[in-house]
């Protein structure tokens, strides 16, 4: 307690008192619920014991260079106060829990692709050795974000952070085209946005660009539509079929399996299609396997709907789970049912399956939903998901860096391994990982030529030269983390007027007394600097947070010209990004080269790390935000309203 109180200022005493407190809770005011079940051996138990602790860790916790590791000790201390999965405690929702480890494992080795040929297997797995790793048979890397490589070996969600910078750089390799759906990779969705605005217009030495083609698909015209070569339109929500699959990312809660759809309420009034349609419709014009019938005609004709019904990822198992089978009688497991959407739409778009009620804890171990989840396709077995303290996979990966099994890992790789890849878990500091380097200047917005539009000059000017304390001590003492509004995720909300109408600027959220260390009040505006340059930003004093933490929403800033804003919007002069000041490289080490600003274990990105430190303002620089950017032409026809009025009538009476 008294290491971690230097580590986190939270007083030992504190600590020990919630450390009691916890063991209070599970030990001694457990919850009993009379209910038999029986666990995996077959064993029956008379009722369900409840640990009533329960903890969550998200992005909160893994958006850092030590977030994996963070995240298992966390997920530990449950296993060891017994509250997984009962009573009080932390609760799986089907189709949770998986095999450990998953069975799947990612494609992408050399040969695993091919021209004109589907992948033949998923793209993203889980790796429980090196042998599974994507890499060529000198270590690098086969995937442009470098996921599965040396560099993120467990990385299970990809790097999806490190495309645009890798491919422009070509490392590891360069790329021909860079397709992407409604990811805004030019603003809210990347770190150092400036470096990557360069990146996306960047030329080499003939002229050429280093990304030759992009294309982008998107609903709205969002910051990354302007560098777009080939723009596919999409549908909103309320004019397509969506799927939310038992597959994919479900909607259900611990005691019963659910998914849903969304499906069209009105018809586009313009020329626009479904990015689904889109995909399905070129895989049939490509002639894949997968989309095209045996004498080459469409194997779903109908579009995405056709596919969510007939389409099956094993035997009877498609992207929804609810009424299946030829009279829709089946969960789980069946054939198409012609009537399956209709059927969703007539019970208000979602399929909930209640689980019996000794099904419903205890589900790693639980006999009785083991052999239903492995019935209707949620499990490969029936065998019990035993918890890990000690995770062999990562001591195999460390044991390869040591040299002691005969795989080739490059030098350069091999102290990152070593260290982070302890199969008991353990906690470091993030900024051991990587620092800014003191070594290295960035240099924004200078022009790479015309034709596809530049990343413009910044006011001021985002060049530091970078002090040997950059990125700790009291050069940046603070912490600086960004967080997406509940009501605008990512930045989708902002063509919406009635979000709008509720938040069209963001500030800077700073704890009352550092406010009254800096001389700061309400509505003052600082300077935010970090070890690339500085944001410009008003303030707002609350108690609500961590006194040597600052925070910001995400995605309310936008660029001028962007999502059909008039110039002057409030977004564009009050709104703005932290992502400007986040690096998406670390400093070069070992013999040069460069990790992504990442988790060495999983490649998630450590969004949170920023660290900074508050200038105020004078007088004469607090009238807008800055960075400013050079303003996106308004795309289409279309000027936009200059008042927005919408939903006038519902306050009126009827």
């Amino acid at each position: 307690a008294d290491a971690v109180e230097t580590e986190t200022g939270v007083p030992a005493s504190t600590i020990r008192r919630i450390a009691a407190e916890l063991a209070e809770a599970a030990f001694t005011k457990e919850i009993r619920l009379k209910q038999t079940w029986t666990d995996w051996t077959g064993e029956t138990h008379d009722e369900m014991i409840g640990r009533p602790v329960a903890m969550h860790a998200m992005r909160g916790i893994s958006a850092h260079a030590n977030g994996f590791q963070t995240c298992r000790l966390i997920h530990i201390l449950q296993i060891l106060l017994g509250s997984i999965d009962c009573p009080g405690g932390f609760r799986y929702k089907p189709p949770y829990p998986k095999p450990v480890p998953p069975p799947l494992k990612p494609f992408g080795k050399p040969g695993h692709v091919r021209p004109r040929e589907p992948l033949g297997g998923p793209h993203l797995g889980f790796p429980t050795s090196p042998a599974d790793l994507l890499v060529d048979g000198e270590g690098r890397p086969t995937r442009i974000d470098k996921a599965f490589s040396w560099d993120a070996p467990l990385a299970a969600h990809g790097l999806m952070h490190m495309v645009i910078t890798n491919a422009a750089l070509g490392d590891p390799y360069p790329i021909d085209v860079l397709f992407l759906y409604m990811a805004n990779m030019s603003w809210n969705s990347s770190m150092n946005t400036p470096a990557v605005m360069e990146h996306l217009t960047a030329k080499d030495e003939t002229g050429a660009y280093k990304i030759p083609k992009i294309i982008y698909s998107d609903a709205y015209a969002s910051e990354m539509i302007a560098y777009a070569d080939l723009i596919l339109p999409d549908t909103t929500y309320l004019e397509r079929y969506d799927c939310i699959s038992l597959l994919d990312r479900p909607i259900s809660e611990p005691e019963g399996a659910a998914d849903a759809i969304r499906h069209p309420v009105v018809k586009p009034d313009r020329d626009v299609r479904g990015f689904q349609e889109v995909l399905i419709d070129l895989g049939a014009r490509l002639k894949l396997p997968a989309f095209t019938n045996a004498d080459g005609s469409p194997k779903y004709p109908g579009g995405y709907a056709d596919y969510i019904v007939n389409h099956e990822r094993a035997p009877g198992i498609g992207p929804l789970a609810g009424w299946r089978g030829e009279d829709g009688s089946n969960f789980g497991k069946g054939k198409p049912n012609p009537e399956q959407l209709q059927r969703y739409i007539e019970n208000g778009g979602f399929h909930l399956h209640h689980l019996k009620p000794e099904q419903r804890y205890f589900k790693h171990a639980n006999k009785d939903y083991l052999e239903w989840a492995t019935a209707v396709g949620f499990m490969p077995s029936s065998e019990p998901a035993i918890f890990q303290l000690y995770v062999e996979p990562l001591q195999r990966f460390r044991l390869a860096a040591q040299g002691l099994t005969g795989e080739s890992v490059p030098e350069s790789h091999r102290d990152r391994i070593q260290r982070y890849f302890d199969p008991l878990p353990f906690w470091y500091p993030a900024e051991e990982v990587g620092l800014p380097s003191p070594h290295r200047t960035e240099r924004w917005g200078e022009g790479q030529g015309e034709g596809r539009l530049q990343a413009p000059g910044l006011s001021p000017p985002l060049t530091p030269t970078l002090s040997p304390q950059a990125g700790r001590g009291s050069a940046y003492p603070l912490h600086a983390i960004t967080q997406r509004p509940m009501h605008m995720y990512h930045s989708w909300g902002t063509q919406n007027a009635w979000l709008r109408q509720i938040t069209t600027e963001n500030k800077l959220y700073v704890h009352h007394d550092l406010g009254r260390r800096l001389g700061v009040k309400d509505d003052d505006w600082v300077w935010i600097v970090g070890a690339l340059g500085r944001v410009k930003a008003p303030v707002k004093l609350m108690d609500g947070c961590n006194p040597d933490t600052v925070w910001t929403w995400n995605a309310i800033g936008k660029r001028q010209g962007a999502w059909g804003l008039k110039d002057g919007a409030p977004e564009a002069t009050k709104g703005f990004l932290l992502n400007h000041l986040i690096s998406e490289l670390m400093p070069a080490r070992e013999g040069g080269y460069r990790f992504s600003n990442s988790d060495p274990v999983t490649g998630q990105a450590a969004w949170y790390d920023l660290k900074v430190r508050l200038e105020k303002c004078t007088p004469e620089e607090a009238k807008e935000t800055s960075p400013r950017f050079e303003p996106l032409g308004q795309p289409g026809h279309i000027a936009p309203p200059d008042e927005l009025r919408l939903g006038e009538k519902f306050g009126s009476k009827r």
